[in-house]
């Protein structure tokens, strides 16, 4: 990705932030890049196409989240690096920045994949089997809705601690 192609990306996303996806135009993000509108078309052929390489972003960000789940042999460690993730998150500006942008954009355009949590779905279902676990796979399912959970009262509330919620369910999941 270029400079520009990054600047793009960036203004996009605040944009989209501040103002929501529907409503900002391709020239007033040209405008916050400091690049032609012309720029955006050729990079990106329309403002779903930004939204797209936003997408895309997210997903490799996700695959370096998990890449540590994913390769964890030890099972209750799957499950305390699953937590960890939403603690990393909240202690790093730029990505919790990032991830709230997602978030939102998620709800504005009504785009979910639910496929880009299946390696961790899968670790962890892995995990609970190992573990004994009567329902491995409702396990791991109630663990990611409640991540999600997590993270959507995480950005949208000012004073919401999330660190005692992860000691919290990291204790009920104590092997």
């Amino acid at each position: 990705m270029t400079e520009k192609q990054g600047k793009i990306l960036n203004a996009a996303l605040e944009l989209f932030a501040e103002e929501g996806y529907g409503t900002t135009s391709t020239s007033k993000i040209a405008k916050k890049a400091g690049v032609s509108e012309g720029l955006i078309f050729r990079h990106f052929t329309n403002k779903e196409g930004l939204l797209d390489a936003i997408s895309k972003e997210g997903e490799s960000r996700l695959k370096v989240l998990f890449a540590n789940i994913v390769m964890e042999a030890d099972p209750q460690e799957v499950i305390n690096k699953t937590f960890r993730i939403a603690s990393e998150i909240a202690s790093d500006n730029e990505q919790s920045h990032f991830w709230k942008l997602q978030y939102k954009l998620k709800w504005e355009t009504e785009r979910y994949d639910e496929n880009k949590m299946e390696p961790v779905r899968q670790a962890l279902t892995a995990a609970f089997k190992k573990l004994n676990y009567l329902s491995p796979e409702k396990e791991a399912e109630l663990l990611l809705l409640l991540l999600d959970g997590l993270a959507t009262r995480y950005f949208l509330s000012d004073n919401f601690e999330m660190g005692e919620m992860i000691d919290f369910l990291s204790s009920k999941y104590q092997g």
